[in-house]
């Protein structure tokens, strides 16, 4: 189990302490949101969820955690905002669904969106923290390879998070030692829904592994090693379906990239 300050400096080197954004604090309270999109619009929803909306959340206090295309899925878009606790996340839902930038543009994104309530809401498993690194810089890093994250999915029997947790954190110990960086291991967050306005998925539980690898060699060579995984956390008994396991792209300004 590592903290949020740890795994900064496994992502970042001798650059976190300067780099660090700690000063953000912890965002235990997870929205794990999965849209579907209508045909040709994966570039021009990214692009106009990145000029608007990454700051929008900030100002409120919350935060853009990551946003990517899926590989597989040209019509779905993945990202993951943070806040603080469940009463900041009543609060700043409300002050942005009803406040001018969602006012101004909900047209224009609602128009590319056939769903957005595939949603889960999730919390650190044991001492996991979501990762949280620095800001994209739009000047400068427009060109800089951000690696690949892949999502590992696990819908688990009802009270049986912690006896899956037990086996699964061996898996994911190997892909650690593989080289993966690790970015959050998280699980539903058992809680009403504040905001009913924006639905959540109330199917789980779920268990959630979010990671980012390299390049496309990384790739490869993790996609062995999860299959074997995969299987073997499949074989306890204590899934009620497959494992899913989703290879995502960073967009241009997603905070969770890879990082040299």
């Amino acid at each position: 189990m590592r903290s949020l300050g740890l795994l900064l400096l496994l992502f970042m080197g001798d650059r976190a302490l300067s780099q660090s954004v700690e000063f953000l604090g912890d965002f235990p309270v997870v929205e794990f949101r999965r849209y579907t999109l209508v045909d040709n619009a994966r570039e021009p929803f990214a692009r106009y969820f990145e000029t608007y909306f990454p700051e929008a959340f900030q100002q409120l206090g919350a935060i853009a955690i990551g946003q990517f295309h899926e590989r597989e899925n040209e019509l779905h878009f993945l990202w993951l905002r943070g806040f603080h606790n469940m009463d900041d996340r009543a609060r700043i839902n409300a002050a942005f669904y009803y406040g001018p930038v969602w006012k101004e543009h909900r047209d224009t994104l609602n128009g590319l969106m056939t769903d957005s309530d595939n949603v889960l809401l999730l919390r650190p498993l044991g001492e996991h923290h979501p990762l949280i690194l620095p800001t994209v810089d739009a000047v400068k890093e427009t060109a800089t390879p951000r690696g690949v994250a892949v999502v590992q999915i696990f819908s688990v029997k009802p009270n049986e998070v912690d006896a899956f947790a037990r086996h699964a954190e061996k898996e994911f110990a190997r892909y650690r030692e593989a080289g993966v960086r690790e970015a959050a291991v998280l699980t539903t967050l058992d809680a009403p829904n504040n905001f009913p306005q924006l639905p959540i998925r109330t199917d789980g539980p779920f268990v959630v592994w979010l990671g980012v690898l390299q390049n496309e060699e990384a790739l490869a060579r993790f996609k062995s090693l999860s299959e074997r995984s995969l299987q073997t956390l499949s074989a306890t008994g204590l899934l009620r379906a497959a494992p899913e396991q989703v290879v995502l792209d960073p967009t241009p300004r997603s905070r969770l990239r890879w990082i040299p």
